[in-house]
């Protein structure tokens, strides 16, 4: 495996103290990052990249296999309780327990 040798000047970076002004020319990039609502606002709608993919906010992308089917059900808020109780996944939880219902069954 090969890292990717850094581009990152580390002498400015270590040499850079908080509340200096960095130093910008409009050809720089698409904001002045001294400007901090100007940088908020960029920041806010760009998108992520994780693991060389564009990771867009707020949007889920495509399963790679959709497995579970979308169905609105009614259940009673005793059952809807006790699992939330149980903290996040609940609603995976739930799943689990009618899969498991139905082992027994067969």
């Amino acid at each position: 495996m090969n890292p990717i040798k850094s581009e990152t000047d580390w002498k400015r970076v270590l040499a850079f103290k908080e509340g200096d002004t960095i130093p910008y020319e409009p050809e720089d990039g698409p904001y002045d990052p001294n400007d901090a609502e100007t940088a908020r606002a960029w920041l806010a709608q760009a998108d992520l990249i994780r693991k060389g993919k564009v990771v867009r906010r707020g949007k889920r992308g495509p399963q790679k296999a959709p497995t579970k089917t979308l169905v609105s059900l009614r259940l009673s808020p005793e059952v809807i309780d006790h699992f939330k109780a149980t903290g996040r996944g609940w609603q995976t939880r739930i799943d689990s327990t009618l899969v498991e219902a139905i082992k027994k069954r067969a």
